[in-house]
């Protein structure tokens, strides 16, 4: 049975996917403990960075055909592809950069996981590619969609329509990682990196990402409304409308920022 490990060191948590003997497949267990791990790390206030990498020989394999081969079509699309769209989904959105230490390969599933993190730093020897189709079925965790947005609609058609793979060299001349490292060093270089993030304003980051994240037309409205009530919430308007609701008074906004 497979689960997602969390270490937290200092500013920086480490999620690592473990089903080492299924290559990091995911089955729904496996969704709801990334869930879960995304709860726990966006909880801890001391966390400015998160790094997702998967334990043994490969990043991930994606979706475990025989998790979702035996379903009918309506629990397809509702119990697998949409409740892996939410899961990767909230992965997308943590408060904190993600930095996805690609130390195998990334395929797939896999490949949306990797993609919904703001940094790929991949190993030398890994490859990369959506064959979806190849078994007559079409990336569903976001892989058109975000994917799209990240890498560019043309490098999505090349891997999803013609089937190719990538090497790492060929990801980062595409754009799909940002650095190629020697095999067995992506986690640490991933440190490396986090550690630099660590050090500039987490509030300014968090800004930052859910601005990007519109910019790149992600969202949805979520970074707009966000951003707003945090605005808000810092008014004296606010502990005005508060404290008069506690009161049982009419408020008396003075228009205070």
């Amino acid at each position: 049975m497979g689960e997602v490990k969390v270490l937290i060191e200092g500013h920086i948590a480490v999620m690592t996917v473990s089903r080492p003997e299924k290559l990091n497949a995911f089955d729904v267990d496996m969704l709801k403990a990334l869930a879960a791990a995304c709860d726990g790390v966006e909880a801890n206030a001391t966390v400015r960075v998160a790094i997702l990498t998967g334990e043994g020989k490969a990043f991930s394999a994606g979706g475990d055909i025989k998790a979702w081969g035996g379903m009918q079509a309506n629990e397809f699309g509702h119990a697998w592809v949409r409740f892996g769209h939410r899961i990767f989904e909230r992965l997308a959105t943590l408060r904190m950069p993600l930095i996805a230490a690609l130390n195998g390969h990334a395929l797939g599933g896999g490949l949306e996981l990797a993609g919904a993190a703001d940094i790929r730093i991949a190993e030398s020897q890994i490859k990369i590619g959506l064959p979806e189709t190849g078994l007559g079925m079409i990336p569903g965790w976001s892989g058109t969609q975000r994917l799209v947005k990240r890498f560019g609609a043309q490098i999505v058609r090349r891997m999803v329509l013609g089937g190719e793979m990538f090497s790492a060299d060929e990801a980062k001349a595409n754009g799909i990682v940002d650095a190629v490292v020697d095999t067995g060093t992506s986690l640490a270089a991933a440190k490396d990196y986090a550690s630099r993030i660590a050090l500039r304003g987490p509030a300014a980051l968090e800004i930052s990402k859910l601005l990007i994240a519109s910019a790149n037309g992600e969202d949805n409205g979520a970074a707009v409304e966000a951003l707003g009530s945090i605005l808000a919430a810092k008014t004296g308007d606010l502990k005005e409308g508060v404290s008069a609701f506690a009161e049982k008074r009419p408020a008396q906004f003075k228009g205070e920022w």
